[in-house]
C-alpha cells in the first residue's frame, strides 16, 4: 500500500502484556516474509519468547495507524532485535518511523537479517545500514543464511 497523506503513524512503549499482540504481529510479518521458515515456533512459544526473553532485556515500541497496533520494534545497547510490521501496513511510515527512533536513541546501531529477506535488506540499506558480514546461518535457530547490518551516525559539519 503506498503511503497516504492521511496515515498518521504513533509511537509508544510497549509493556510485557503486549506480548500476545507483539507475537501475532512477529509470526504474521515473519511468515509472509519467509514462507520458507513457516510454522518453526508454535503461537504459544511466540508468545512466551517475547514475554520472557524480548520484554525482559529489550526497550519495545510500537506503532499505531488509526488505533490499531501495526508493528513493532525491540532494541537494547545499540542493538536491533526485532522489527516487524504487518504485511498490510507495510509502506506506509510505521517502520521507518520505529527504526527513527532507535536510530536517535543511539550513535551506532547493529542487526541481523536473513540474506534472502530482500525486503529487509532494502528497507534497511534505504536507511543507512551496510552490510558487514555474511553467514551460513550455522549460529542461527532457524539455519539460515543471514547478514549482519550496521549503522552510524553522521555528525553534523
Amino acid at each position: 500500500m503506498i503511503a497516504r497523506a492521511s496515515d498518521c503513524v504513533a509511537l509508544g512503549r510497549l509493556e510485557r502484556r503486549d506480548a500476545d499482540i507483539v507475537a501475532h504481529i512477529h509470526r504474521v510479518a515473519f511468515d509472509e516474509r519467509m514462507p520458507w521458515l513457516k510454522g518453526l515456533h508454535t503461537p504459544d512459544e511466540d508468545v512466551a519468547y517475547f514475554s520472557d526473553q524480548v520484554f525482559h532485556g529489550c526497550e519495545v515500541w510500537g506503532a499505531r495507524l488509526a488505533v490499531e497496533l501495526v508493528g513493532f520494534i525491540a532494541f537494547r545497547d545499540g542493538w536491533i532485535e526485532h522489527l516487524y510490521v504487518l504485511p498490510t501496513a507495510q509502506k506506509r511510515g510505521a517502520g521507518g518511523s520505529l527504526l527513527k527512533l532507535a536510530q536517535e536513541k543511539f550513535s551506532a546501531l547493529k542487526l541481523w537479517t536473513f540474506q534472502r529477506n530482500d525486503g529487509a535488506r532494502r528497507f534497511y540499506e534505504n536507511r543507512g545500514f551496510v552490510a558487514l558480514r555474511e553467514t551460513d546461518g550455522v549460529g542461527n535457530a532457524e539455519k539460515e543464511p543471514d547478514v549482519l547490518y550496521g549503522w552510524e551516525r553522521v555528525a553534523a559539519s
